[in-house]
């Protein structure tokens, strides 16, 4: 038997809202999440995972939806937690960890601690 896993990464998100856990969707990112229908409409899917992250989940809703699925959160699908606060350098922080994957702010994960992560 044979499984395949698709990783789809959330769509543009409103960086307006400083809370990571409950960013939203832009309206383009809204229209993005969209055409997962259409491209996916061939495919079966039998399940649907995702981060507990707003922006994870209404990326997939409206595929999840098209299927008459349900969505199950795996909290260790969310993304790193960079610091406790919003990241004014965030490209700055990204190349160091890129380049340190021991490397992390204070209270943040570093790339090694993520990819640990069980789930």
């Amino acid at each position: 038997m044979k499984t395949t896993f698709y990783f789809i990464r959330h769509a543009e998100p409103n960086y307006n809202n400083h809370d990571d856990v409950l960013r939203e969707l832009t309206e383009k990112g809204i229209v993005s999440s969209k055409k997962l229908v259409n491209q996916f409409s061939s495919i079966t899917i039998d399940k649907f995972y995702s981060s507990p992250y707003k922006r994870s989940i209404d990326t997939i809703k409206p595929l999840a939806d098209s299927k008459n699925k349900q969505i199950t959160t795996i909290e260790g699908l969310r993304e790193r937690k960079l610091s406790e606060g919003w990241i004014d350098n965030f490209n700055e922080v990204a190349r160091k960890q890129w380049e340190d994957f021991n490397y992390k702010l204070p209270n943040g994960e570093s790339l090694k601690e993520v990819q640990e992560r069980k789930f």
